[in-house]
């Protein structure tokens, strides 16, 4: 009959197994959406190139513009967009962006400026809430897969807040995706909107606009907004498969690693059962033969 010391290891190693299944499928399944996420991410970048392009060319022409969201305000109120997950189990993914995030808010602080929270993923809003900042805005269900509807949802809460003049600055924070080992908490400043300039000594061409080039200006500069977001909701995917692939790896790696501990653990209290009772049945024996004797 084993003792209690063997069967406690045999239950350790039997748990440790089931968990080992369980982390190795989440692997597998994290490794399966990686190419998928960086499909979209590359998917998305020659929209975003040919709308700065057009943006570039429109605002050459427009000349200057008083459009709402290239203005530029004295700040006492940030608005904070954060980017983060709805699930856990990826390492230090989501605690990265929160840090990074919360830091910022800090810096603000210091300069006697208030924010105003946009979270992206439960993580964040678990996170702030318990904390007592102020949520304007909390997106959930996103991360896993960020579509180019949920980039509009979340940049009209910004225009909102920004036209009503709550907010006079956003500041994004979200993880770049640099490859399947290596992703960046990264700030970006989103409003008020920089516009970007074109290479001064590339070749220009002259168009005519209908309507005024100040219109169209106008209705991309929103899009421009859209699509930056967007670009940030699928690097962030992106880079959250990779670290929950990442994270669980390893996850597994060290049950396999505990179950051959627990196995030369309960090897060794079996051989010592073994010796005891082999020991038992000489010395019953020598009694026996005592004895007879």
């Amino acid at each position: 009959m084993a003792s209690a010391e063997l069967r406690d290891t045999r239950r350790r190693i039997s748990s440790v197994e089931a968990i080992k299944k369980i982390t190795r499928a989440m692997e597998l399944i994290a490794a399966s959406r990686i190419p998928k996420a960086q499909g979209r991410v590359k998917a998305s970048k020659p929209y975003s190139a040919k709308l700065i392009d057009v943006i570039e060319n429109v605002g050459g022409a427009a000349g200057g513009s008083d459009h709402m969201l290239l203005e530029r305000r004295d700040v006492s109120r940030a608005g904070i967009l954060v980017v983060s997950a709805d699930r856990g189990l990826a390492g230090a993914y989501a605690s990265n962006i929160i840090r990074l995030a919360e830091r910022r808010i800090g810096e603000l602080h210091r300069q006697g400026v208030d924010s105003d929270l946009f979270v992206v993923g439960k993580k964040a809003q678990i996170y702030f809430r318990y904390r007592g900042y102020r949520i304007r805005r909390a997106f959930l269900a996103v991360t896993d897969t960020p579509g180019y509807g949920d980039a509009v949802a979340i940049a009209n809460s910004l225009f909102e807040a920004w036209a009503s003049e709550n907010i006079h600055s956003v500041e994004g924070f979200y993880t770049r995706f640099q490859s399947a080992l290596t992703q960046i908490p990264t700030r970006y400043d989103l409003l008020p909107i920089v516009p970007p300039e074109g290479d001064a000594t590339a070749p220009t061409t002259n168009y005519e606009y209908e309507p005024s080039a100040g219109e169209i200006l106008d209705r991309l500069l929103p899009r421009y907004v859209e699509a930056t977001i967007y670009s940030m909701l699928l690097e962030a995917s992106a880079s959250e498969h990779a670290a929950r692939r990442r994270a669980m790896k390893a996850a597994t790696d060290n049950a396999e690693e505990l179950v051959k501990n627990l196995s030369v653990q309960a090897n060794r209290a079996r051989q010592a059962e073994i010796t005891t009772a082999i020991t038992e049945i000489v010395g019953g024996a020598e009694a026996l033969a005592e004895s007879y004797r």
